[in-house]
């Protein structure tokens, strides 16, 4: 069994303040839900004929898409999270597969550590999928202007202002704890 950390939703308060009710989510238990999303809701396809989606892990395990341009935290109800990021679905009938898979998803700053997670809920799917994130984010939140960054190339650095970002991840941390 995988770690399971939950991940309160971290993102500006304006968006979870304009949640609208109910989300236009669904579950995925198959790849069967994945294919008639894409169909009953006409996602629009890239150019290599994939489908991206927004996706999280509800606090039972369980996988829900949204339309690529919805907010994570509408896709999780405002609800806690176990993993969030987007996924690339191909829907080559009649096999759905995921292309490719991240946690990008700066409202909850998931930790590239909970990709078990995800692959345990797309497996119990039987939804075919990499063996890790394809791209993996480190995110943290600048102690000194509150700032949620990205680190890129192991540099811990706060963008905005310089300052030196902790090495753990501090969103569930006081100001005085990173």
């Amino acid at each position: 069994m995988p770690k399971r950390k939950e991940y309160r939703y971290v993102g500006p308060a304006s968006i979870l303040a304009s949640l609208p009710i109910p989300s236009q989510r669904i579950q995925v238990t198959s790849a069967h839900d994945v294919q008639q999303w894409i169909e009953s809701t006409r996602q629009p396809t890239e150019n290599d004929g994939s489908v991206v989606a927004t996706f999280i892990v509800d606090t039972s395990g369980v996988l829900w898409v949204s339309d690529r341009r919805s907010e994570h935290v509408l896709c999780a109800a405002g609800q806690n999270v176990l993993s969030a990021g987007e996924m690339s679905f191909v829907n080559d009938k009649p096999h759905v597969y995921v292309e490719s898979v991240t946690n990008q998803s700066t409202g909850y700053c998931p930790e590239p550590e909970s990709w078990p997670i995800v692959a345990m809920a797309l497996t119990d799917s039987q939804i075919e999928h990499p063996a890790f994130f394809t791209t993996a984010f480190i995110f943290r939140r600048c102690s000194v202007c509150q700032t949620t960054n990205i680190v890129k190339d192991l540099w811990f650095e706060c963008a905005v202002c310089g300052a030196t970002l902790s090495l753990h991840w501090n969103f569930d941390t006081t100001d005085e704890e990173t």
